[in-house]
């Protein structure tokens, strides 16, 4: 019989490419999880990696076994689901994760909905990248992660993850007040190549340097910051432009001219609403869900 507890240890490696950075993931020492990794071999009846540098890949065997663990981590999350309806603990609780600007507008609201909901689930929230975020899925250290897709990120077909989309989240040129763009009912990127710019947090820069070279040019990078109080700062005192999520809160910054880019459709990051496959099932995973598809509705209304 495999446990399924090596299993998950095996899908993080797959994952993570190195015992070490799985060792992270699961908050394990290296030599656990290498010891993990041999007790599953012995179980399955054959060698499962072989090394790659200073990376492991999976052999053909551990290519088969991981087709097969996905299938059956995520029957386990449904079994756990079906048995929490039948008569679990009673004790609900939702590990969420998202982005810096999905917190305020998005999870806060909805663990604060949860707590107060009956029965109560108790809700915690953790500020997380789009990358660390489906890993701390992975390793189930969340439950729901609020993620911005970029080219590197799991598939949309992903047998790992069950992924929706909550939102498009419209991204504005954001300039200083006089700036000559200020006054453009909206603007064509290519009218930003020459500005100087101000380069936001890592996923948020990989999404405008495609966009930039979408539009025909590389943008020139001036300033880098991985908060966008900081950008917004920068740009405030005239020091460049950027690409700006409409969720970012402008409070601090009221005069800045937050400029349409034309598009059909504009452009925008997708706001995707993801969990384990399987677990989306669970009650209290499910009633998350469904308030962020409520308040991400409500947000999108209200634009």
């Amino acid at each position: 019989m495999v446990d399924l507890a090596l299993l998950q240890t095996f899908r993080v490696l797959h994952d993570q490419g190195t015992v070490t950075a799985a060792a992270g993931a699961l908050n394990l020492s290296p030599s656990a999880v290498s010891h993990q990794l041999r007790q599953l071999s012995r179980q399955a009846g054959a060698e499962l990696l072989e090394p790659d540098g200073r990376r492991v890949r999976l052999t053909a065997a551990g290519r088969a076994l991981l087709r097969h663990a996905d299938v059956l981590c995520a029957q386990w999350e449904e079994a756990r689901a079906e048995v929490a309806r039948q008569g679990g603990s009673g004790q609900r609780t939702v590990r969420f994760g998202g982005l810096a600007t999905s917190i305020a507008p998005l999870l806060a609201p909805v663990a604060e909905e949860l707590r107060a909901a009956s029965p109560p689930t108790h809700a915690t929230v953790a500020e997380t990248d789009t990358a660390p975020g489906y890993r701390d899925l992975l390793a189930d250290r969340l439950d729901i992660a609020l993620v911005t897709p970029v080219p590197d990120s799991p598939r949309a077909d992903d047998t790992r993850f069950h992924q929706e989309l909550l939102l498009d989240d419209v991204l504005d040129l954001v300039v200083p007040p006089g700036h000559r763009i200020a006054e453009y009912d909206a603007v064509d990127l290519a009218e930003a190549a020459h500005e100087d710019w101000v380069a936001p947090h890592s996923d948020q820069r990989r999404l405008t340097d495609a966009l930039c070279t979408a539009a025909g040019f590389t943008p020139r990078t001036v300033h880098q910051t991985d908060y966008w109080h900081a950008a917004l700062a920068l740009v405030a005192h005239g020091l460049g432009v950027c690409l700006v999520p409409r969720l970012v809160d402008f409070g601090a910054f009221p005069r800045l001219v937050q400029v349409p880019v034309r598009g059909t459709p504009p452009p925008a990051r997708r706001i995707l609403a993801c969990a384990r496959k399987g677990s989306e099932r669970q009650d209290a995973i499910a009633d998350g869900l469904s308030r962020l598809r409520s308040q991400a509705a409500a947000l999108v209304n209200s634009r």
